[in-house]
């Protein structure tokens, strides 16, 4: 059995935090609320220096604070809980969730079943991007969906050369998931070319060993109106 006090093995932080902040978020999430007395006596540390931890887990906004209920006067007691980015060191098996939905969907609904799911989502991310790309050009529409999986995207970029325009993808959110199930990939190019008016197509790709995705922009070829949803070519 895994030993809940010991700092080796499995560490659910990213490198370089201190093994003390590591032991103060795995005792708060084992207990989901604490004092910094409580942590402190479970750790076997001053409360002066969990504290100084607890300020510093504060400050990267990894947990929040409250006044414990029910302390009466005086200086309150404060519980310490972990916030969602906390939360977030912690393992969370989204790939394998979402895999497993998408194959119980095909083998419950068939081929057309998931395709029409898939529109439905592609339908909601339209929805969301469109007030936000109405009225910019083409240019900047493209430039804008450097966003596309989220905000100030350090890893996605735009491109310009004979050919047109790129948007090259160096790191994909979603690697795991698209390796097991490349079908997915259709939400994105669909995705873009809706918002673009354009065809998009994808022409490096992480699941063929290329280290990025490469979506090239055909500016010359419109997209029609009616298009909702297409499985990627393989």
């Amino acid at each position: 059995m895994h030993d809940s006090s010991s700092t080796t093995g499995y560490q659910a932080v990213p490198e370089g935090v201190s093994a003390t902040r590591a032991d103060i978020l795995r005792e708060i999430k084992l207990r989901g609320a604490a004092t910094s007395a409580e942590l402190a006596a479970q750790l076997g540390v001053s409360s002066q220096a969990v504290r100084q931890q607890l300020a510093l887990l504060r400050k990267r906004r990894w947990v929040s604070s409250t006044p414990r209920a029910g302390a009466g006067r005086g200086r309150p007691v404060l519980l310490y809980r972990l916030t969602d980015a906390g939360e977030a060191n912690f393992p969370k098996f989204y790939d394998a969730l979402t895999l497993t939905l998408i194959r119980t969907l095909g083998t419950r609904y068939g081929e057309d079943g998931l395709r029409a799911v898939l529109a439905d989502i592609t339908d909601r991310q339209v929805a969301a991007w469109q007030p936000v790309l109405a009225g910019k050009p083409l240019r900047e529409r493209i430039a804008a969906l450097r966003g596309i999986y989220f905000d100030a995207d350090p890893f996605t970029e735009v491109r310009n050369d004979a050919d047109g325009a790129m948007l090259i993808e160096h790191n994909c959110p979603y690697l795991a998931v698209a390796r097991a199930e490349p079908r997915l990939c259709s939400l994105t190019l669909s995705t873009m070319k809706r918002l673009l008016g354009v065809e998009v197509e994808r022409t490096e790709r992480f699941q063929r060993g290329d280290g990025r995705c490469v979506f090239r922009i055909r500016e010359d070829r419109r997209v029609p109106a009616s298009f909702q949803f297409a499985w990627e070519p393989p």
